[in-house]
C-alpha cells in the first residue's frame, strides 16, 4: 500500500496519529532508513518475528490512544532470548492497563534493536507562513535539555543539508570525540533532505518527529517515528 493509501485510510477512520509501523512504510518510500520492525497482534506473530528479526529486540506497544509510549511503560529494551521476549511481552501489556487503562490497542510492535550510535533528530512541521520546515538537532533527551536545533524551508538539497547539521552542536559529536570514529555525514544528509522530500509530497502530514536517529560511521537509522495527520 503507497504513502497516500495509508494516509486516506487514516483520515477516514478519523486517525490523526499515523502508528509507528506505518509511519516506517512511508518512510521506506522516500529512502529514509529505519530499523527492522514487525507489528505483532497476539503472542505467536510477536513470537514469530522474533525469532525472523533476530535478538536483541525492543518491544513496543501499537496504540491511537498512546502517543509517548515511554510515559506509560509502553516502550521495553534489552530482549535478548525468547524467554525474554515471552516476559517482556506480558509486561508490556500489564504496564499500558495499568497506567493508561483500557485504552486501545492494536498491537505490539517487534523492532530490532540497533547498536549504540550518535543520537540525533529529526523533525517536521507545517508552517502556515513558511510552509514545510525541516528540524535537524542533538537527539534523545538532549533535544529538550539543550534545545541545540536548526531549520531549513524544504525542499532543499545535501549540501544545504550538511550546512544545517554544521549549524548545531551536535555536529561535533558527529566529527568523533576522544578517538570516535567520524559518522557519516553524507547518508544523514540524505536522511535530512528526504524527510523534507516526503513532506512536500504528502500534504496531509502535519508533523513528523524521528528521535532518535542513531549516527554511525557507515550510516545512520531511524529508530523512533511519530507522524501526525492535519485534519
Amino acid at each position: 500500500m503507497g504513502c497516500h493509501e495509508v494516509v486516506q485510510r487514516a483520515l477516514k477512520a478519523g486517525r490523526k496519529l499515523l502508528p509507528e509501523h506505518e509511519a516506517y512504510g512511508l518512510c521506506g518510500e522516500f529512502g529514509i532508513p529505519f530499523a527492522p520492525a514487525r507489528l505483532a497482534g497476539n503472542w505467536e506473530e510477536a513470537r514469530q518475528a522474533g525469532e525472523d528479526l533476530g535478538f536483541p529486540l525492543v518491544l513496543k506497544i501499537v496504540s491511537p490512544e498512546v502517543v509517548h509510549k515511554s510515559d506509560f511503560g509502553g516502550v521495553l529494551v534489552g530482549i535478548t532470548s525468547p524467554a525474554d521476549l515471552r516476559k517482556a511481552y506480558d509486561r508490556l501489556l500489564a504496564n499500558v492497563r495499568e497506567k493508561a487503562g483500557h485504552v486501545a490497542v492494536d498491537g505490539v510492535l517487534v523492532q530490532k534493536a540497533m547498536p549504540r550510535g550518535v543520537e540525533v533528530a529529526v523533525g517536521g512541521l507545517r508552517d502556515d507562513v513558511f510552509g514545510p520546515m525541516i528540524m535537524f538537532g542533538s537527539g534523545g533527551i538532549l533535544i529538550e535539555v539543550f534545545k541545540d536545533v536548526s531549520f531549513r524551508m524544504a525542499p532543499f538539497d545535501e549540501e544545504e543539508a550538511l550546512r544545517q547539521i554544521r549549524d548545531t552542536k551536535a555536529s561535533e559529536l558527529l566529527a568523533g570525540v576522544r578517538g570516535a570514529p567520524p559518522c557519516d555525514l553524507g547518508t544523514l544528509a540524505r536522511l535530512i533532505v528526504n524527510a523534507g522530500n516526503l513532506m512536500c509530497r504528502v500534504p496531509e502530514l502535519a508533523e513528523l518527529d524521528f528521535n532518535p536517529v542513531l549516527a554511525y560511521p557507515d550510516g545512520c537509522v531511524v529508530v523512533d517515528a511519530r507522524m501526525i495527520l492535519s485534519a
